[in-house]
């Protein structure tokens, strides 16, 4: 059942002009030192704040009025800093005592919807389950925040089309989430010829374009598959609630794999000996067991050389479910596409022994006290070797 804040959001966003969302990060509310403290927005989402391109050399505002989780308003300011070395768009002002702008928010879902000329509505959604239920709902990854919110047409892949299209003719039905994901892997790769050492070298912008590339695919085979039952008038209610609740799901079933299936072929490449939902103590199954359950349960094979890895898209909420997952372990890795989370969290993680690892393009989004201690995908493999060597 989805929240009441989260429909609201989903109304707002698929009834607006445009609309927007990223994850609140440590450089928004100042922790790391920013020099201006608000919420930055991309210059690829410019349009939603200033109807007119904004020039470098000139400093620019205005103030709109922002109704927040469709509950009070705030009169903010949107603002260019465009004079010295500043080139950036942020929104400020939003009054004493505003919720949604403490340490604490780092991690959240910001989602700003513009409903009218200096009308705006803004969500902030904390909880994983909410992130995720957005996500799945416009078929959105982490790579597709910070930017504005496409809810009408699929991406125009040219350079890929021939190739996906010769996919979607040989199919009449979703493939599986690992096939989905391999059959992404490779137009990907043969379209800008990537290989095994390309990968190797870079496995954490690989893995953000295969990532990209598994959700332009997928949205492919949703407009094959569904278009020819919903341009027809559904007979009841029912019937449009059940269609709908099909696809929401095989969304998030998909999106919840397709991160293992990526980690899994970059693993693999990487040559690290590693399985996948080994079984742990109490029939636990954790998403990777380096080098593997034959390992774990020996008893002889020494505890310091294995090595977890969960993997999780968001981890503000889930990340404790790590825990109990392989005894044997004191460190539990966790891979995450989630960008940013409370300091407290990452205090709290490292109390309990949980190192993140996060795409490396995300680190900074992180408070600058920990960001030494989260690994990037190419320093846990790294990690990883040196134990298999």
């Amino acid at each position: 059942m989805m929240s009441e804040i989260l429909n609201k959001a989903i109304e707002s966003v698929q009834n607006s002009e445009r609309a927007f969302c990223r994850f609140i990060t440590a450089n928004d509310t100042g922790v790391n030192g920013a020099h201006q403290s608000g919420f930055y927005i991309p210059k690829c989402a410019a349009t939603l704040l200033f109807d007119t391109a904004c020039v470098r050399g000139e400093n620019r505002s205005r103030f709109v009025k922002i109704k927040w989780q469709d509950d009070f308003v705030t009169e903010s300011r949107f603002t260019y800093y465009g004079q010295g070395t500043r080139n950036e768009y942020r929104i400020t002002r939003f009054g004493r005592g505003f919720p949604f702008f403490g340490e604490e928010n780092v991690g959240d879902l910001l989602i700003l919807v513009k409903s009218g000329e200096e009308c705006y509505q803004g969500f902030v959604l904390q909880s994983d389950q909410d992130i995720e239920d957005f996500f799945a709902f416009f078929s959105l990854t982490s790579e597709k925040t910070n930017h504005l919110i496409n809810t009408r047409e699929v991406k125009d892949v040219r350079q890929e089309e021939p190739l996906i299209g010769e996919i979607l003719l040989r199919y009449d039905d979703f493939p599986g989430t690992a096939q989905m994901a391999q059959l992404a892997r490779n137009v990907y790769n043969k379209v800008h010829n990537i290989g095994a050492q390309k990968i190797c070298r870079l496995p954490d912008v690989y893995l953000l374009h295969w990532i990209d590339a598994e959700y332009d695919l997928f949205r492919r085979f949703e407009e094959k598959i569904y278009s020819p039952i919903y341009t027809r008038p559904f007979p009841n209610c029912q019937e449009l609630i059940k269609f709908s609740n099909v696809i929401l799901n095989r969304r998030k079933s998909r999106a919840g794999k397709s991160l293992e299936h990526h980690l899994s072929t970059i693993f693999s490449i990487s040559q690290l000996r590693f399985e996948e939902q080994a079984t742990t103590e109490d029939n636990k199954k954790p998403d990777f067991l380096f080098p593997g359950g034959e390992a774990y349960h020996n008893l002889l094979f020494p505890a310091d050389k294995l090595v977890f890895l969960g993997a999780k898209t968001t981890c503000k909420d889930r990340w404790r479910q790590v825990l109990n997952e392989a005894d044997r372990v004191e460190t539990k890795y966790l891979f995450t596409l989630q960008q940013g989370i409370s300091k407290n969290q990452l205090k709290e993680m490292k109390h309990e022994n949980v190192r993140l690892v996060v795409p490396a393009a995300y680190k900074k989004s992180f408070d600058k006290e920990y960001q030494s201690e989260i690994e990037t995908l190419a320093s846990f493999i790294g990690m990883v070797k040196m134990k298999q060597e």
